[in-house]
């Protein structure tokens, strides 16, 4: 098949591509290779793309180096190529640079988003996976946190926005009939991730002597998903096109699906982490004790992300299950290799 797939440079997306690559699909990656983070990092991820085997990227891997919100780009590679899926995990993302620059968020992740929707109408694309956010639970503390759960009460925009992904997804679905399956993510971690995720500050500082502020004095819980189980679950999902609810019941919805072609899933590990814990398996996985600063809960935060993936399970026939200490060894194993490169 043939996948278009937006932050191909990013985090998830180039272990996507690779994922989809290796099982010998042809993909035309997309993404702006913005300065939000180092773009150093979001290079090397290319590069990773670019030094696969020949065999699996010759005439089957295309990049394009563009915006989201630049209609014209998308509208030419989509007249240009016959998709089979788009999987959309590009976005303005990280919930406290929301705060401060609340702009870019509405550029890339609201109108970004229309003008990607805009793209899979016109050109009848069969499937559309997009990338959403545990963040959407906001201020919910029933835990796990379930697909079927109100989700109204979102604390930072970055969230408010990827809400309005799946609303907006929801209305392409029932008005053009456009098959579309939200992804909510639960603190993705792993080798090459985001420098702007705490376990990457946390290994930085850590490994260069400096304190670590630990926010709601290491009181919070995370579910933490491990890359490679993030990536075999986008790529199942994005295999199989969303059906509309047969039983879907107008007078009692239910959030996660509907009578139009449209689903939404955790992917999380289903099993939280105390942030204290956490740092300590870090440690052990760096060999090294961190120094820690104590601090109160920032704004914007939650306290907990908790993923019920019952739902993925039963469909799917498979959930996340990497231990998280066996992905922070792998974590810590990259990033002490790669460390003087990360100065």
């Amino acid at each position: 098949m043939k996948y278009f797939v937006t932050g191909a440079a990013g985090f998830i997306g180039s272990f996507v591509c690779k994922k989809l690559l290796e099982e010998g699909h042809s993909v035309v990656g997309f993404d702006s290779i913005n300065d939000y983070y180092r773009v150093d990092l979001k290079q090397d991820r290319l590069s990773m793309l670019s030094s696969l085997p020949e065999s699996q990227i010759e005439g089957r891997w295309t990049f394009h180096h563009a915006r989201l919100e630049d209609q014209a780009s998308l509208d030419e590679i989509f007249s240009r190529n016959a998709f089979d899926r788009v999987i959309h995990l590009a976005a303005q993302a990280g919930v406290r640079y929301s705060i401060e620059n609340p702009g870019a968020y509405c550029d890339s992740n609201l109108r970004g988003f229309l003008n990607v929707l805009e793209a899979c109408r016109n050109h009848r694309i069969p499937h559309l996976a997009f990338a959403s956010s545990s963040s959407v639970y906001g201020m919910n503390r029933k835990a796990p946190f379930s697909e079927q759960d109100p989700v109204d009460h979102p604390v930072s925009l970055y969230a408010a926005t990827k809400r309005a992904n799946e609303l907006m997804a929801h209305t392409y679905a029932h008005l053009y009939g456009l098959p579309v399956t939200g992804m909510r993510f639960f603190t993705v971690y792993g080798p090459m991730g985001r420098p702007d995720m705490a376990y990457f500050k946390f290994a930085d500082a850590i490994l260069k002597n400096q304190t670590i502020d630990v926010y709601n004095n290491g009181d919070l819980l995370r579910d933490f998903t491990y890359i490679d189980d993030v990536v075999k679950a986008v790529c199942l999902i994005a295999d199989r096109p969303a059906p509309a609810d047969k039983s879907f019941d107008a007078e009692h919805p239910r959030p996660d699906s509907s009578s139009a072609p449209y689903r939404i899933y955790n992917i999380g590990n289903s099993n939280p982490e105390k942030l204290e814990t956490f740092i300590g398996l870090l440690e052990k996985s760096l060999g090294k004790t961190a120094q820690k600063n104590y601090l109160p809960m920032q704004a914007g935060d939650v306290y907990m992300t908790s993923a019920d993936t019952t739902a993925l399970l039963n469909d799917f026939g498979w959930a996340p299950s990497t231990p998280l200490e066996t992905g922070l060894v792998r974590f810590a194993r990259w990033y002490k290799e790669k460390q003087p490169w990360l100065q």
